[in-house]
């Protein structure tokens, strides 16, 4: 088990890779929001995966955020896997 000292250290290198990641994937999220906007507005049903896609990304950022935190030491993506989304969608 890595000692607490150790893993304060790695956050630092977690919070530099986890952020540009979750960055990039931030501005992929504005762009299927507006996506998804226009889907709905013109076809009257929102498209799922993109929907689902974009929880993901609210998710991972959730337990990113708690990570640097310190509410947990469990790392989070691309540390390990991607955790699946917390809310239950709408039929």
């Amino acid at each position: 088990m890595i000692s607490e000292r150790k893993e304060t250290l790695m956050r630092i290198f977690v919070a530099i890779i986890s952020g540009i990641i979750l960055g990039v994937w931030y501005w992929l999220v504005k762009v299927f929001t507006i996506l998804n906007f226009f889907i709905t507005l013109f076809s009257g049903k929102r498209h799922k995966e993109l929907s689902r896609l974009c929880e993901l990304w609210n998710t991972n950022t959730y337990f990113y955020i708690k990570y640097l935190t310190f509410g947990t030491n469990k790392r989070p993506f691309p540390f390990t896997k991607l955790n699946n989304p917390m809310t239950k969608f709408e039929k």
